[in-house]
């Protein structure tokens, strides 16, 4: 048996659940006697691996083209969930956001936990997304964001130019698809349980002990799945 067990979470940066998700998984962890003994690991998942970054075009316009609806409607549906996200003290501005393609932001992610910094990572990259209205497709804010965590920015200039953790990104997606995910946030203990969407503290606490308690070097390959908000190529639902 290993000597933690593991917490992976499939997720986009660009995803609002995902940001409120990791709060609320956050304050269940805090509460687990045997948190320590928890691994965690970011997985990514893109939404829209298509999305061209557009530092011009408004985030609600964006939406609302995605979706086929009217501004007024996105506005109102990003309203929905700033307030939802205030449920767990997170402040955003989707006002400033900047429409990027999150996929060299994954690349950091990897960079950031080959240093054991990747918790601290995604949490810099959703403020930086979803509070400071930054672009995360942009390098200099990567490297930004680097240097506030100690890392080495020339080892992640040069990570990034070459596209060095590229082959980890797609293995991610590519799991992803193996086990069923559909939207993210995505949540698996020991690969066992499966917790989508960002549920309720409670949810989070119980599944965490059900996994611990069965806890052993034995490998379900079916994963029994909690749903939850979330958000999917087809866009955010709660």
């Amino acid at each position: 048996m290993a000597e933690m067990m593991k917490v992976e979470v499939w997720s986009d940066i660009m995803c609002p659940f995902c940001y409120i998700g990791k709060r609320r998984f956050e304050e269940a962890l805090a509460q687990l006697p045997f948190r320590n003994q928890i691994e965690l690991e970011w997985k990514s998942y893109q939404l829209n691996p298509y999305l061209q970054t557009d530092t011009e075009q408004n985030y609600y316009e964006n939406l609302a083209t995605s979706k086929g609806i009217s501004h007024e409607d996105a506005r109102a549906m990003c309203d929905q969930v700033s307030s939802f996200a205030k449920s767990v003290d997170l402040d955003f501005d989707l006002d400033r956001a900047i429409v990027a393609n999150s996929f060299r932001a994954h690349e950091f992610s990897h960079f950031a936990k080959r240093y054991g910094k990747q918790d601290q990572a995604e949490e810099l990259l959703f403020q930086a997304h979803f509070t400071k209205g930054e672009n995360i497709d942009d390098v200099h804010v990567l490297i930004d964001i680097a240097a506030a965590l100690g890392l080495d920015t020339n080892a992640l200039t040069h990570a990034l130019e070459n596209h060095v953790f590229e082959d980890e990104v797609r293995q991610d997606i590519y799991e992803a698809q193996q086990i069923g995910v559909r939207g993210v946030p995505f949540f698996v203990y020991d690969r066992k349980y499966g917790v989508s969407g960002a549920q309720e503290v409670d949810v989070f606490i119980q599944t965490a002990q059900k996994a611990y308690n069965e806890w052993s070097g034995d490998k379900n390959p079916e994963i029994d799945i909690v749903g939850g908000s979330s958000c999917g190529p087809e866009g955010c639902s709660s």
